[in-house]
């Protein structure tokens, strides 16, 4: 299969309204993705620079994270303007520019939407501040302190320690379920929403093509702002917050996820159905019910055309008992959901790392994630085999990281620049001292150095995504009959003109599995997929896929 030839499909099936159905989504961290102007921060007219590289992986949309004017103390997630680029990226022009050379190119936007909270230098919340009368003084959500002073409740950040900050202007509390620097908007407040709603469509009007949605579940708090309750220790599960955060103690029964959330979710797809062809993605940050919002949130046509949840971006390993699990799970209280799967993203530790992946095992992966019922997000530079970079604690820039060091470092060792040429200055990224310092590591497997190799990771992928591609049952058709036999997960894909049968061995034991009675064809053999049989033999980080038609 010609890895090259993936841009002329994407032209082709781009065209089509459902899209995002099965489609494969490539996010971009602009910081730290192409540095046009020489400043060491990656910026909007490098994406434009690289889009030809994006267009060849074959994949159908871009997701940028945030570049929005803001302090930056987030990175971003932190918006003081919804409705302009900050200059660090460059214009709104230069963003028209890179929406219009991406459509050229048959490749969709997303841009992230962080409608939860907002800086803490937005107007809204400076006028909000100044007074417990003003016209936006109900805007964020405000609460008295207890008789003793102490802040209104038990509810914690994610960042560490309370949720709450004391505020001498108001002599009130202000919640924020991430920095102090991040007050939260409050949704019960209709004028928030209709404000919110009408940035959505500044975007929409833009020209944009859907949104991915930052902390989807975060939106509303409860209105008694009662107490959270204790989580048990076997209970808590550190995919949201790391460890050694006091935030895993506590179920968040009332701090998030609420059922006033839907509503709002409705009309924010109402919004987005009045323009042909447009997405929103959502991300939902629980670690005990992700995927039954995941399904309270997709499911019928009025609400969020997909979410993912975080059970693979989990430090636990994709091992066949835990995928066959979370499957299930889905099944059992998402039947009708659409997941959008993630192994890597911004805030987790690369998954080849997270998981000590080596590279057998990191293209096994990668062709399982192209086989998943859903859609799938890749992270930049996943498409190299990168594993996370170190960085050392005098050149740390995210505060998370800061705030928990050793015991957990933060975010920024896969926020790292990407790798372009193995011996240009900064690996290719920018001719200054970028605002991370470059991986060395990761430069060996930059993307000059795996154009040149059609057996590197990066051609893996791409043939890995055009197989998606070329079969519908693996883009968008059913799963069923998923299965573990020891460390061999097995499943069924199927549409109306195809049925698929996949196998992979997850685990380091080698093992026999028998596959379905049928006439069967191997595929996937460029990928380094083995022949099958009536009976296949699967060593370590083996897989086979087999085809038969219908009809």
């Amino acid at each position: 299969m010609n890895v090259h030839n993936n841009l002329e499909r994407s032209k082709a099936t781009k065209l089509s309204s459902d899209w995002w159905h099965g489609g494969v989504i490539y996010q971009i961290y602009p910081r730290s993705f192409q540095d046009s102007n020489g400043d060491g921060i990656g910026d909007l007219k490098g994406i434009s620079a690289r889009l030809d590289y994006i267009a060849s992986l074959g994949v159908d949309a871009i997701w940028i994270s945030p570049f929005f004017k803001s302090p930056m103390k987030d990175f971003g997630y932190d918006v003081s303007d919804y409705r302009d680029v900050d200059p660090m990226f460059g214009s709104l022009e230069d963003f028209k520019e890179l929406l219009d050379q991406a459509h050229a190119k048959g490749l969709k936007i997303m841009i992230d939407l962080v409608l939860s909270h907002t800086s803490d230098q937005h107007p809204w919340f400076s006028e909000s501040r100044s007074s417990r009368e003003n016209p936006k003084s109900d805007w964020y959500v405000w609460a008295d302190p207890k008789s003793d002073g102490t802040p209104p409740n038990n509810w914690l950040s994610i960042f560490g320690g309370s949720a709450w900050q004391w505020d001498a202007r108001r002599l009130q509390y202000y919640l924020h379920n991430f920095l102090t620097s991040q007050p939260d908007l409050n949704f019960h407040c209709p004028d928030v929403q209709d404000a919110l709603l009408d940035v959505a469509r500044f975007w929409l009007d833009l020209g944009v093509d859907g949104f991915r949605l930052d902390t989807i579940n975060f939106y509303f708090h409860d209105k008694e702002l009662r107490d959270n309750p204790a989580l048990p220790m076997d209970q808590r599960n550190a995919s949201i917050a790391p460890a050694v955060n006091p935030y895993n103690h506590q179920d968040h029964l009332f701090s998030k996820s609420q059922p006033e959330n839907i509503p709002f979710l409705e009309r924010l797809r109402a919004l987005t159905d009045e323009y042909e062809g447009r997405a929103c993605l959502g991300e939902v940050g629980d670690a005990q019910r992700g995927l039954e919002i995941m399904g309270e949130y997709t499911s019928g046509d009025k609400r969020m055309h997909m979410c993912y949840a975080f059970e693979f971006l989990e430090k636990r390993a994709l091992t066949a008992s835990y995928t066959k699990h979370v499957f299930d799970q889905l099944q059992t209280k998402a039947g009708d959901a659409w997941p959008c799967w993630a192994f890597s993203n911004h805030d987790v530790q690369r998954h080849a790392s997270r998981w000590n992946l080596d590279d057998a095992a990191t293209r096994q992966h990668a062709v399982l994630m192209m086989c998943l019922r859903g859609s799938a997000c890749l992270y930049q530079g996943e498409e190299l085999g990168l594993r996370e970079a170190e960085v050392p604690f005098e050149k740390l820039q995210d505060p998370y990281g800061i705030e928990f060091w050793p015991e957990f470092k933060g975010r920024d060792g896969c926020r790292t620049p990407m790798v372009w040429a193995v011996q240009d200055e900064q690996s290719g990224f920018s001719t200054a001292e970028p605002w991370l310092p470059v991986s060395a590591q990761q430069a060996e497997h930059a993307v000059d150095r795996a154009e040149a190799d059609p057996q590197s990771m990066l051609n893996h992928y791409r043939r890995a995504i055009a197989l998606r591609h070329a079969h519908p049952a693996l883009s968008s058709g059913r799963l069923s009959e998923m299965n573990e036999m020891g460390p061999v997960l097995t499943f069924l894909r199927e549409d109306s003109s195809e049925e698929i049968f996949c196998a992979f061995n997850l685990g380091s034991d080698t093992t026999e599995v028998t596959v379905p009675d049928g006439s069967w064809q191997t595929i996937g053999q460029e990928l380094g997929g083995i022949e099958g049989g009536h009976t296949i033999t699967l060593t370590a980080s083996q897989f086979c896929l087999m085809i038969r038609k219908k009809g």
